[in-house]
């Protein structure tokens, strides 16, 4: 039996948060709305709104298995000193409601909890993190990685099925959001940031880790290469996927650059918006306030 079965009724047992599946969570119809459907991008590929939430999510059920090893190889591991900085700067205090979506994989949760066990706590207030994610293959993940870190504790952390530009999740119900690799790959991203600025309490806050533009010329012709001649090979030999890869990033290179972003996420209602780059550009961390 899916794990997932059970969680319409239990997977946010708090009061501030009440679950509402609905049956688009259920049959691939679930990636399709009712608004007539635009032309997006698929990578470089040129494709139907409701297609690329499918394409989408059929990578990452092909990549879930390997996606911890891949990350690591792709990045060389840097990826976890970006995904450690990330932490650093969201600094959350202890009472912190999170909602870390696309976060199927579990690595900003653990980080998240991780951090603020090393904070001392003399009043024991206590903190939580929702981990949602549109793959149930990515949240299986996640789910495996937290019984073996000893995260089984559902008033510390919890999995949901959804999609980030239609929340399941009442409005004002969170104090962070998150978003780690993964809004470059939702279909609006407006959309996106219109449910994050929803489900945000007033002065909650909103952070986004993604991969960005590097702006030296030498530096981004040396990346290029890398990028579009390695890592789909690595993907193929390490994970048995090279589609998926090239895909990776393809979209990448679709995605808006730092200003083009932080002004999207500014249209979205946050205010005090802000963006630091890491590794020339590599990837950059915005951050806004729902204010």
């Amino acid at each position: 039996m899916s794990i997932f079965q059970n969680l319409s009724t239990k997977c946010i047992r708090q009061s501030f948060v009440t679950c509402k599946f609905a049956s688009r969570f259920s049959t691939q119809s679930k990636f399709q709305d009712t608004d007539q459907s635009h032309q997006t991008h698929f990578g470089y590929e040129t494709v139907d709104e409701n297609e690329k939430s499918e394409k989408v999510h059929e990578v990452f059920e092909k990549v879930a298995s390997s996606y911890d090893k891949m990350n690591d190889a792709m990045s060389f591991g840097v990826h976890r000193i970006w995904k450690h900085l990330f932490m650093q700067r969201l600094n959350p205090p202890h009472g912190t409601e999170l909602l870390d979506v696309a976060g199927g994989s579990g690595d900003i949760a653990f980080r998240f909890l991780e951090y603020l066990k090393n904070q001392e706590n003399p009043d024991n207030v206590p903190s939580h993190v929702t981990v949602c994610d549109i793959n149930e293959a990515m949240l299986n993940v996640g789910i495996n990685r937290a019984k073996k870190l000893g995260y089984t504790d559902e008033n510390q952390i919890n999995w949901l099925l959804g999609d980030a530009e239609k929340l399941p999740i009442e409005s004002d119900s969170f104090s962070a959001y998150t978003i780690s690799f993964g809004i470059r790959n939702v279909t609006r991203i407006e959309k996106a940031l219109d449910e994050a600025y929803r489900v945000l309490k007033p002065g909650g806050r909103f952070m986004c880790l993604e991969f960005s533009q590097v702006n030296n010329e030498l530096l981004r012709q040396m990346y290029d290469s890398y990028s579009f001649t390695v890592i789909p090979v690595m993907g193929q030999i390490i994970a048995g996927q090279w589609k998926p890869y090239q895909y990776l990033v393809e979209s990448i290179r679709k995605f808006p650059d730092q200003e083009t972003f932080k002004k999207m996420i500014e249209d979205a209602g946050f205010r005090s918006v802000t963006y630091e780059n890491l590794t020339f550009g590599v990837v950059a961390i915005h951050s806004g306030f729902k204010l």
